[in-house]
């Protein structure tokens, strides 16, 4: 049987727990290329646990168990020279990128006139810049094989304000105004541009967050979101089944748009 992703190559950052891995081993089991980039360092803020190099090691034997291949890389999305020489790596190893899968972020609460000037850069630099400087390095391949899908995941505090998250709902804003823009700027070289937008998602983030609060990871789901649906949040399944269909050719002429995964919660 045919796997759906058999021979492309997708580009993931923040590959190494939550969402991230779940759509590399997704892929993985369709066939696909996998470049896994994840931070695999402590960084100041926010003070919860994230990935670790270990965790992209495990990475990448789940997915050569797989049957498939991958390159992984420990690096910073803020950081230009990371980001190119990961992308420089996939394209040896590879050959091409068909897809990007722009999933690194973090996120921390603060009311918005009490947030340290090194909070905000810390959200907006790697939930915002680290996307554009991602597609930086990766749309000159796109454009010279004609072809690609570039899925910022943004989130639903992309497309409404967010209680005590201002800097974290700006850096998703951010995204849809920079993938909208690229939209334009691709179309004529067969690249489309999508924002995906879940409500809240089960995912280690999710624990973080509550740790920091002193709460439970249920309670912040639903204090975050208020899902019209009755449920705290969605799964990385669910996000991995958007993104399946976002970078398939079911989805060939979708571009520029922003793709709501939200159990109702905009309708509210």
């Amino acid at each position: 049987m045919s796997k759906e992703f058999s021979g492309k190559t997708i580009f993931i950052t923040g590959a190494a727990k939550g969402q991230g891995r779940a759509v590399a081993l997704a892929f993985a089991k369709e066939g696909a290329n996998i470049i896994a980039f994840d931070l695999g360092e402590t960084i100041p803020y926010p003070a919860y646990n994230r990935s670790s190099n270990a965790d992209l090691e495990n990475l990448k034997d789940e997915v050569e168990v797989l049957g498939a291949k991958i390159v992984i890389y420990g690096g910073d999305v803020r950081k230009a020279d990371h980001v190119k020489e990961a992308v420089e790596r996939g394209i040896d190893a590879f050959g091409k990128i068909d897809i990007l899968f722009s999933n690194a972020g973090i996120a921390a609460y603060g009311l918005s006139h009490e947030l340290e000037e090194d909070q905000w850069d810390a959200v907006v630099d790697i939930n915002l810049k680290g996307g554009w400087l991602t597609s930086k390095y990766v749309i000159p391949h796109m454009i010279e094989q004609k072809s690609g899908v570039i899925i910022y995941n943004s989130s639903i505090a992309g497309l409404r304000g967010m209680n005590r998250m201002c800097h974290y709902a700006a850096s998703k804003h951010g995204l849809v105004g920079l993938a909208r823009s690229q939209a334009i700027e691709l179309a004529p070289h067969g690249i489309r541009v999508i924002t995906l937008h879940p409500t809240g998602v089960n995912t280690p983030m999710n624990d973080g967050l509550a740790e920091l609060e002193g709460t439970t990871p249920i309670e912040i789901a639903e204090r975050s979101a208020g899902n019209l649906l009755p449920v705290p949040w969605v799964e990385t399944e669910d996000v991995v089944n958007s993104v399946k269909f976002l970078a398939s050719e079911k989805a060939r002429y979708i571009t520029g748009s922003q793709f709501v995964l939200d159990a109702g919660l905009l309708t509210r």
